[in-house]
């Protein structure tokens, strides 16, 4: 079984932009590689993305998100999952949306974050390792 990772945003704008084809086609193998999580927080971070910055309409987001809901388990955020934010904020210095991001990961008992936006090999809470797989 492959291994649980959480998939940030720009992975799945990525993954819904021709802009770049390399990291269309990087995104897609990361997709189909992991056994993938993502939140709340990453769908709504899509949703705003691909209607904002690409004009994508309602109906079509819909379909996208529906899409990452068939292929990635979907991690809701709690209070709880909010304190451990704050916690890891504190001690490593990410902003809280990242920290958030950390928390849903461990929540979900993944191994790997797999974002373009964070340090490349930084190990979080010595069980949860940042991969950038586009460098």
């Amino acid at each position: 079984m492959p291994d649980r990772a959480f998939i940030d945003t720009n992975i799945f704008v990525y993954l819904n932009s021709d802009t770049d084809q390399d990291k269309m086609e990087k995104a897609k193998s990361v997709i189909n590689s992991h056994d993938c999580v993502v939140s709340t927080q990453v769908a709504n971070e899509l949703c705003s993305v691909l209607t904002k910055k690409f004009s994508r309409i309602a109906e079509e987001v819909e379909e996208i998100i529906t899409v990452m809901e068939s292929v990635c388990d979907v991690a809701v955020l709690t209070l709880e999952t909010t304190k451990t934010a704050l916690s890891l904020q504190g001690r490593y210095g990410f902003s809280f949306y990242d920290a958030l991001i950390l928390s849903a990961a461990i929540d979900y008992n993944c191994k790997y974050v797999i974002s373009e936006d964070l340090q490349d090999g930084q190990i979080i809470e010595g069980k949860l390792t940042i991969i950038n797989p586009f460098k």
